[in-house]
């Protein structure tokens, strides 16, 4: 069977998700989705009659994507696990290892920054946000992604991919030295009464598990491509389809505009009654009577501050009378904006004169602990493929040394355990805070262990506190030399004191004064 054959068997099953993601793509950002009839000439695509829903997706985007890769703190930390090694280490190990760590994880983040990782990670999210479905791609050009409408996939009862069909429109002239002659013949014909040939051509990748890996090739009308064969383990593979829900016996995802569909249509149906209502009342056409002695003309040709002969009873303006029904419509369009913003999670502060910057605080966290369910599937399904198939790569590449599966494992520490993090510093606080307030200043000085808080801190904030905060030992030995140096310059000052006496002073003191007399010369 060959890769368009079993492309066109799985897009039976993919149907009814493309066309749910083709009517959320229309009502949010219409270029994400782009339907065959649109590539085939007809480039018009559709302008929604609100930009809600275009600012509700980019911005619940923008919110994974600084959470999931952000940009100042690293995703990832490197540990080792000591159960696996029945030992513990010392605490001079433990710093050389973490200065390790460290050197590795800045190593993958500036990789990072400076490749294109960043832009379509963003750009898979929002067709996660609007589609609910996206691929990607780790190639050694980078990431590459795969719209819905370019790919089908399978899975097994438990989620896990097991075949995935891509389509891709390329150049002729890319592959031309790969295919076979009979396949270049049927490119050989006239078009349009033209001497140029055909110059693009549909190629098929077909990527397979075989056991404890993934298998893929490539195929143009039947025929495999002799320089695309690929392989990879499973758990490092560069091919990662993502869902932004899962269903249970679902081979592909549902989108959040899905989730909140009915009120993007009725937003988009009152506005465009709104809009339209609103241009024809906006619209002036004056009526004159039959009767009246009043030329249409004269009123017509009347210039500002004009003067004519007329009747005012025999000159009217039309008037829609619709401004009750309009206020109607409006009130339940910013009903509807209200509910989609507070399902895409776009900040909305009370505008009032005592709006505190405690209550900006408080609507900021609420918003992000609603992202702990978006990010459960994201971090096992994108964060996790993504870190093992760069750290493989640049094992491989010399980059980063080799480092044991069994003993070294990384760790995500953003998506969920980010919000996690976040929860322990607020929960931190509150408690110094009511310590404070019930007992006094006192009370915290006096209980609370301020090296442990400190700590405690810096790993909610993500901050590693090696040779940043000092022990309590570096503190005591600073402090015993302080008062070292203290007392050392107390006793100089109390001999320089002693020499200013008046015991000290030879002419007040004989004694002095005989022993400092010089000889007498004969």
């Amino acid at each position: 069977m060959t890769a368009k054959t079993r492309y066109d068997y799985l897009s039976g099953e993919r149907t009814q998700f493309l066309d749910e993601a083709e009517q959320a793509a229309e009502l949010t950002l219409p270029y994400l989705i782009i339907k065959d009839q649109y590539t085939k000439g007809m480039r018009h695509l559709p302008t929604p009659w609100q930009s809600v829903g275009a600012k509700c997706s980019v911005t619940l985007a923008a919110k994974l994507m600084q959470s999931m890769l952000p940009v100042q703190t690293s995703f990832f930390k490197l540990q080792v696990d000591e159960s696996q090694l029945g030992q513990e280490f010392g605490p001079q190990i433990k710093s050389e290892l973490d200065l390790s760590f460290a050197k590795i994880e800045r190593t993958i983040l500036e990789a990072i920054s400076a490749s294109n990782d960043r832009v379509v990670v963003h750009e898979a999210l929002l067709h996660l946000v609007v589609a609910g479905n996206a691929l990607l791609f780790m190639g050694k050009e980078g990431l590459k992604l795969y719209p819905l409408n370019r790919y089908v996939v399978e899975r097994d009862g438990n989620g896990n991919v097991i075949e995935i069909v891509t389509k891709e429109t390329i150049a002729k002239k890319l592959i031309e030295d790969q295919l076979p002659e009979d396949v270049l013949q049927q490119y050989d014909t006239v078009v349009d009464g033209s001497d140029d040939n055909v110059e693009e051509c549909d190629i098929y990748t077909h990527i397979k598990r075989d056991n404890n890996r993934y298998v893929w090739h490539q195929e143009v009308h039947g025929k495999i491509l002799e320089k695309s064969y690929g392989k990879s383990p499973v758990d490092v593979t560069p091919w990662i389809a993502l869902r932004f829900n899962s269903v249970d016996g679902e081979d592909y995802g549902r989108g959040r505009v899905g989730q909140f569909i009915g009120d993007l249509k009725s937003l988009e149906a009152l506005s465009q009654a709104l809009v339209e209502g609103s241009a024809a009342a906006a619209k002036v056409v004056f009526t004159v009577s039959p009767s009246s002695t009043t030329k249409p003309s004269t009123l017509a040709n009347a210039g500002n501050g004009a003067i004519v002969q007329g009747r005012p009873d025999d000159i009217g303006v039309v008037q829609v009378g619709k401004s009750a029904d309009f206020g109607t419509a409006f009130q339940m369009m910013q009903q509807l904006e209200r509910r989609l913003n507070d399902a895409f999670l776009v900040m909305q502060v009370r505008q009032s004169e005592r709006t505190t910057a405690e209550e900006v605080r408080l609507t900021q966290m609420e918003l992000e602990q609603q992202l702990g369910g978006l990010f459960s599937l994201l971090t096992t399904e994108f964060l996790l493929p993504y870190l093992n198939r760069i750290l493989n790569q640049f094992q491989k590449q010399g980059k980063i040394p080799r480092l044991p599966k069994d003993i070294v494992k990384p760790t995500i520490v953003a998506g969920i355990n980010a919000l996690g993090r976040g929860q322990d510093r607020e929960s931190l606080g509150q408690f110094l805070q009511v310590v404070s307030q019930t007992m006094g200043p006192e009370a915290v000085q006096k209980f609370i262990n301020p090296e442990e808080v400190i700590k405690r801190l810096a790993a909610a904030s993500g901050i590693d506190v090696l040779n940043l905060v000092r022990s309590m030992q570096e503190i005591q030995a600073e402090a015993q030399q302080a008062q070292q140096m203290a007392m050392q310059q107390q006793q100089a000052e109390n001999q320089t004191a002693m020499m200013k006496t008046p015991m000290m002073d030879p002419s007040k003191n004989p004694a002095l004064a005989g022993e400092q007399q010089p000889p007498i010369q004969e």
